[in-house]
């Protein structure tokens, strides 16, 4: 899958026609709210005073604003990506996920690193994003942090190049998504276990095909509290009860089921749209008002039919019979 076939991934998937009832831009978190639910992506740290659409992005379509992922302008791409995840909010956590809870070791906003402690010691393991309280990891493993603006020991977005490839794991921020930092990120750590995290993280199967082993994202738990704690300027905060991390690990069996689900669910919007378009035409002359979400929902069918048939292909596949040998018999 190239870059922007995973762009057009998400946006495909975002095409709901749900009006925006809300954005809200905090100093650390974007929510978008619709009727669907609640998504999160993390703020730019950059400050601006040039936004050209406030005031007017209340009633939109929540896919005109997904699409906004797209864009290269920080706080545009940032609204798009909790656009996206608004319009993917009924489809998440999937059945198969794990609830990640606060332990007594580390502080609340790192129970997923403190859920994976076990495994993680005495490895080299890389952060990709510094989170509050992270140093307290590095007493368990071989720590490495990846920071933009880094404080420290922290090291440069550059070192991305040497660090990622020789890590035993790796823990990418959602908000690479965002940045489009993702790509080159999760190809250099091909050889690691690699956990894509954060309150940023949408909920798609697909992601293992950019060699994601699991995926680290968040269930809301208090509507109301996240909303005001996100307006009041909380970071870390909304994980003391507004919302929890739910943990996903993207092996066949998973994802396997996953997919199958996804292709139900897909395959019945496509036949309700199918059976409106047919009514609408056969009383109307205009084209259809939905044709575009009908589209979307076909390219979603295909990729998910193909991302099946790979996966069971693989799971299914016999070993190659060496040339003189035969098979045994059942």
């Amino acid at each position: 899958m190239t870059p922007q076939a995973l762009y057009e991934l998400l946006t495909d998937y975002a095409s709901p026609p749900d009006p925006v009832r809300e954005v809200v831009i905090g100093p650390i978190w974007t929510l978008c709210r619709t009727d669907r639910g609640i998504g999160l992506a993390m703020s730019p740290q950059i400050p601006t005073r040039t936004l050209s659409w406030p005031g007017t992005l209340y009633g939109r379509p929540v896919a005109e604003l997904a699409a906004w992922l797209a864009a290269w302008e920080p706080y545009q791409a940032t609204v798009g990506m909790a656009a996206t995840n608004a319009a993917l909010a009924d489809l998440a956590p999937p059945p198969e996920t794990v609830a990640v809870r606060p332990g007594s070791v580390l502080p609340a906003n790192l129970a997923l690193f403190e859920y994976f402690l076990p495994r993680l010691a005495g490895k080299k393991v890389v952060v990709v994003g510094r989170y509050p309280g992270l140093a307290k990891l590095g007493e368990y493993c071989r720590l490495g942090v990846l920071e933009r603006t880094p404080e420290g020991n922290d090291f440069p977005d550059p070192a991305c190049e040497f660090l990622l490839p020789e890590a035993d794991w790796v823990f990418l921020t959602g908000s690479s998504l965002t940045n489009k930092t993702f790509p080159r990120l999760a190809e250099l750590s091909r050889s690691a276990y690699t956990v894509l995290m954060g309150p940023t993280v949408p909920w798609l199967p697909e992601l293992a095909d950019w060699g994601v082993d699991a995926l680290a994202g968040i269930e809301v738990l208090d509507p109301e509290t996240l909303r005001q704690t996100v307006a009041e300027g909380g970071g870390v905060r909304i994980f003391e009860g507004a919302v929890g991390y739910r943990l996903a690990e993207l092996g066949a069996p998973h994802r396997l089921e996953w997919l199958k689900r996804r292709i139900s669910a897909v395959f019945a919007e496509k036949e309700r749209l199918n059976a409106a378009m047919e009514n609408w035409y056969g009383r109307s002359a205009g084209r259809f008002p939905e044709y575009a979400r009908l589209e979307s929902a076909n390219r979603r069918l295909s990729r998910l039919d193909t991302a099946y048939k790979t996966l069971w292909d693989a799971q299914n596949a016999k070993p190659a019979t060496i040339p003189g040998t035969f098979e045994p018999s059942p």
